[in-house]
Order: C-alpha cells, then sequence, then structure tokens
C-alpha cells in the first residue's frame, strides 16, 4: 500500500485536519499496534454469557440495545486498574509476561533482516513453513476427522467396558492413556503450553493429577440424580419460588462440580498467601520509589521518552477489585490467571438471593474488570518491549474494544437468531458445534449462586457447607520450594469445566516436551523457532477453522463415518448403579 497509495497531504497546515493516505512503510509499530487492536478484542467477550443464559436458559425476552449497553460498559472497566498497576505489573522486569514473547518472536522473524544459516531457514521462513503445515492439518481435526481431538485408545480395546471407558475416555472419563492430536484440544481452554515456562506448566500438571477427578457433570440434579426442572422454581417476577423448591428437594451437584467451587475458593487464597510472602517487601519498596530512574531497567528508561496517558483516562473507567495486583504478579511470572468470577457470585448471592439475573451482573462487573486489566496490561507489555507510544496504545485498546463490543455481540444475536436448538443438548447431535459447553457453566452458576443461592447450597441451609473449608487452604511458601507455586498448584483445574481430561493430559505433554526435553537438549533450537512455532499453530488453526465454517459449516455440510464420533467411548456416560438405565447402555 505504502508503494500504491498517494502521499497527497489533505489541508497542509491546519493543526487538527492534515492528515494523508499514505503516511510512509509499513513498519514494526504499526504492526505492533494492529496486534495490540485485535488483541482488544480477540477474547471472549464475556458478559455475552448473560445474553445467552437470559434469551436460551431462562427463555427471557432482552433487547438488543440493553444487551449492548451492558456489554459495552463491562469490557471498558479494566483500563481503570489497567493504568493504575501498569507501573507494578508492566515496568518492572521480573514482570515478563512469558505470553507475549510469542509475539515479540514473531514481530522480529517478520520484520528484522536475517541472513539464511547455512543448512537451515530463517525464523521468518520457518514460521511460514510451520503456518502452513498448521492450516493445511487442521482440516483432518477439524472436518474431516473428529477423533484426532481426542484419541482414547482404551476405548476401543474394550468396546463393551463401561468402566475401562470411564477410565479412559479423554472427554467423559478420567483420560488415561488419551491423547489429543489436534492443537484446539491443546490450547482452547489453557493458551499455548509453548508460551508457559515449565516451572508453572509442571504445577498445573501436580494439580491436575492431585485434586481433581475429572469424572463430571456440569448439570445440575435432583437428589436421585435426575435433570433438575430449573423452569418450574422460577416465579413470574424471575425470582427463585421458594415452595416450588421445597417440592422439588435441594439442588444437587455432581461432585467434581461442586469440588471444583471449593478449588477456586483455595486458588484465591493462596494467591493472596503466596504473593504476600514472595512479592509483599517489592510491592512496598516499588509503592515508596516507583518514579526512581535508578530503579528502572532499560526498556522502562527508553519508554519514558514518550508522553505518558494522562492518570485521568484510565481512571475516568475506573471500577476497583482487590484481586488485580496479587493475580496480575501471578499472570505476569507463570502466565497461569485464577478468576474472580466463584467469590464475586459468592458475595452477591447473600446480599441479593433468589435474583439469577443480579448475580450475573454482578459477577461479569467484578469479574472482568480484574481479567480485562489483565489483557490491557499484557498488552502495554508487549508495547514495552516493542517500545510503542503509550498513548498510541491507550487508542488502539479503546478502539479495539469497542469494535470488539459489536462484532462479538451482534454475531451471538445473529446465532441466536438462526441456529435452530443452539445449545440445547438434548435437541441437538453429539457431534454439533453449538452445544455451548461455557454458557451452561455459566447458566448452571447463576441457578446455583443467584437463583437458589449460596445459602441453600453451600451455608447452613445446603449439603455442601464443607466446600467453605477450601478457604483456608494457602499453603505456607518456603524459600528452598520456590518453584511450588501453590495458586497455580490448586488453580491448576480452573477450567475444568468446561474443559475435560484430555486438554489438561495433552497441555501437559506438549509443555513437557518443548519446555524441558527440548530446551535443555536443543536449547538454540528452542531459542530461536520454540515462541514462532506457537503463533504458527495458532494462526493456522484460526485460519483454517474460519474457512471450513464459512465453506462446509454454515451450509450443514458433513461427513458421517465412525472417524467422526466425538471419543470413540459410546460407554463413558452411562450410569453405573445398580438397576439404572440409559439409551444404548448395559445394564449395571
Amino acid at each position: 500500500m505504502a508503494r500504491v497509495l498517494p502521499d497527497r497531504v489533505f489541508f497542509k497546515g491546519r493543526r487538527w485536519g492534515e492528515f494523508t493516505l499514505n503516511p510512509g512503510p509499513f513498519n514494526v509499530k504499526e504492526h505492533v499496534l494492529i496486534t495490540i487492536f485485535a488483541n482488544s478484542g480477540a477474547g471472549s467477550v464475556y458478559a455475552i454469557h448473560i445474553v445467552s443464559a437470559i434469551r436460551i436458559f431462562y427463555r427471557k425476552n432482552l433487547t438488543f440495545f440493553v444487551s449492548l449497553i451492558v456489554v459495552l460498559t463491562t469490557q471498558v472497566l479494566g483500563y481503570g486498574w489497567a493504568g493504575i498497576f501498569r507501573r507494578y505489573l508492566v515496568d518492572p522486569a521480573a514482570m515478563w509476561w512469558p505470553f507475549n514473547l510469542v509475539q515479540v518472536s514473531l514481530f522480529r522473524a517478520l520484520h528484522e533482516k536475517e541472513e539464511r544459516p547455512r543448512g537451515a531457514v530463517t525464523r521468518n521462513q520457518f514460521f511460514l513453513i510451520a503456518f502452513v503445515c498448521s492450516f493445511a492439518y487442521y482440516v483432518f481435526p477439524g472436518y474431516l476427522f473428529h477423533m484426532l481431538t481426542s484419541i482414547s485408545w482404551l476405548c476401543w480395546v474394550f468396546p463393551s467396558s463401561v468402566m475401562v471407558q470411564q477410565v479412559g475416555s479423554g472427554l467423559h472419563g478420567l483420560g488415561i492413556g488419551a491423547v489429543g492430536l489436534d492443537w484446539s484440544t491443546v490450547s482452547a481452554y489453557l493458551g499455548s503450553p509453548l508460551a508457559s515456562p515449565w516451572f508453572a506448566s509442571a504445577n498445573v500438571a501436580a494439580g491436575f493429577v492431585l485434586l481433581t477427578f475429572p469424572i463430571f457433570s456440569d448439570g445440575l440434579f435432583t437428589s436421585s440424580g435426575k435433570p433438575y426442572n430449573i423452569s418450574s422454581i422460577i416465579d413470574a417476577n424471575f425470582q427463585l419460588d421458594i415452595e416450588e423448591y421445597r417440592k422439588n428437594g435441594p439442588l444437587r451437584l455432581s461432585t467434581f462440580f461442586a469440588m471444583s467451587y471449593g478449588v477456586g475458593f483455595a486458588s484465591l487464597s493462596s494467591t493472596v498467601v503466596h504473593v504476600v510472602l514472595f512479592h509483599g517487601s517489592e510491592i512496598w519498596e516499588r509503592s515508596k520509589s516507583a518514579f526512581r530512574d535508578r530503579e528502572m531497567d532499560i526498556h522502562t528508561r527508553l519508554m519514558r521518552r514518550y508522553k505518558q496517558v494522562p492518570e485521568w483516562c484510565p481512571a475516568g473507567l475506573l471500577r476497583a477489585i482487590f484481586f488485580t495486583l496479587p493475580i496480575g504478579i501471578l499472570a505476569a511470572t507463570t502466565n497461569q490467571t485464577p478468576g474472580l468470577n466463584i467469590i464475586t457470585e459468592y458475595i452477591m448471592g447473600y446480599l441479593y438471593p433468589g435474583r439469577p439475573v443480579a448475580n450475573m451482573c454482578f459477577k461479569v462487573y467484578g469479574f472482568i474488570s480484574m481479567k480485562q486489566a489483565l489483557k490491557f496490561l499484557q498488552d502495554f507489555k508487549l508495547g514495552h518491549y516493542m517500545k510503542i507510544p503509550p498513548r498510541a496504545m491507550f487508542m488502539a485498546q479503546v478502539v479495539g474494544t469497542l469494535v470488539s463490543v459489536a462484532a462479538h455481540l451482534g454475531t451471538a444475536w445473529w446465532l441466536m437468531e438462526t441456529v435452530p436448538s443452539i445449545c440445547d443438548r438434548t435437541e441437538l447431535p453429539p457431534d454439533s458445534p453449538w452445544t455451548c459447553p461455557g454458557d451452561h457453566v455459566f447458566y448452571d452458576a447463576s441457578v446455583v449462586w443467584g437463583l437458589v443461592g449460596p445459602r441453600r447450597i453451600f451455608g447452613d441451609l445446603g449439603p455442601y457447607s464443607a466446600i467453605n473449608w477450601f478457604f483456608l487452604i494457602a499453603f505456607p511458601e518456603r524459600r528452598w520450594i520456590r518453584l511450588i507455586i501453590s495458586p497455580v498448584v490448586i488453580g491448576g483445574m480452573v477450567d475444568m469445566p468446561p474443559a475435560t481430561a484430555v486438554n489438561y493430559t495433552t497441555w501437559v505433554l506438549v509443555g513437557f516436551l518443548f519446555g524441558f526435553v527440548i530446551y535443555r537438549r536443543r536449547r538454540e533450537w528452542w531459542r530461536r523457532h520454540n515462541y514462532l512455532l506457537s503463533g504458527a499453530l495458532d494462526a493456522g488453526l484460526a485460519f483454517m477453522a474460519v474457512l471450513l465454517y464459512a465453506c462446509l459449516e454454515i451450509k450443514g455440510t458433513k461427513i458421517s463415518w465412525w472417524g467422526n464420533r466425538p471419543d470413540g467411548c459410546p460407554l463413558a456416560s452411562c450410569p453405573t448403579a445398580k438397576g439404572m438405565v440409559h439409551d444404548h447402555c448395559p445394564i449395571s
């Protein structure tokens, strides 16, 4: 475009009107700004879950305008915290944000001139080769051979054993021996293991092995194990009908679903303890001497040459929460981020019981402000590494957020209007891409914490009160075991559900291969190519996924054969209690 666009300057000499269509050759800083703009809207917009829960699961009316206001306001909350904690989570060299190294490596490969090593390829060539391979390969797990998502070979060896299939299933069981040959299986929930330092990946693996029992359901049940009729306990005012709830009996959760809430409690407590013990003095010193140039690294000193974003810009968008700093330190050093969704649900459930919409809104506003702040801080660190003016970064983030709100909400609204029985697992085929696991978990949480309320489930009126003891699990750290990070160990399974066993086992295996084996035995290869490979795998999958949907899935074009069965373990979901009967299952 720099070669063909006219370089004429319009309104030359006017202070606010001068511009040109061709500011010059495309450079790395413009590329970084485009990436920051895209990052601001690339992740999921959490408030969309409110819209899907109300419209699809509760079957209540919600206008597009109200949805837009909720989504827009929740997405901009994080700017306030990002502005305040930038000097703690961006400026210090110790806050290195591992995921950014993937993008830094990619920018340098694409923009820095490099001579081709003898008998090898340049980093740019390596990225393009890996990208093309990832793009071409994803047609198999994404369309032609879905079983590559979770290869549970034990189910093939024992096709008639319920127990073995429950043990071996990667999607519905313990996942022993299961592995996914699909990059989306690896990175969908936990992110790229190539971007995570091995000590952090090992902590996640330890938490998965020690604290999880991944045979679970994210459904809600009666005491007899039957699906709970949620609509029967909602009155005309969209609140809990106490009498009907007493008739139906107390709400029951699967054992692991209940435990996941307890582990969420423990991860928050351990996060605070860990940060106070290991980073408390650093936080205190930085609070006292945040502006002393002698404590700044080279990146921070160079960034001081740019005009900074005025404090009132982020502060004008501020809503504050307590955990942003300690969780931000974990994210900046381990690439792992405990969530605040559970504690916000808990608080609002006690303050305003029986009102699911109020609980969902409070949860989203309380949780997403921290999550967005960490996303913005991560991008600030990317700009920090690449020497991007802070004001330009802030503008790119704001505009990217506004564009993403319109794109996400518009797409979600269109899907809810056009896809028949979307998110309805009873009506959709098992291989449907519209089962909405994340939306189901969000809806179930709104019933647990909002409609029924924590007191009737986790309090003195409920059957799961023992879960509250998890708040006291905060292991005292020792200097000689600093690599054991209790918040990461305890919170290693916070993404389950909706993540399943195969997501964790495959993620850990890939992380071990690249973060430990290759790092130690092929250090130079790892240094040159590890982060580039991560970016290429992500990019290739993303392009092919969009292409498959636009060309085939949107038209309902499918291939039906045994290789496209989701898991190959049809008996993994069968009941094992005596006398229980289920379609296609043997009688126990």
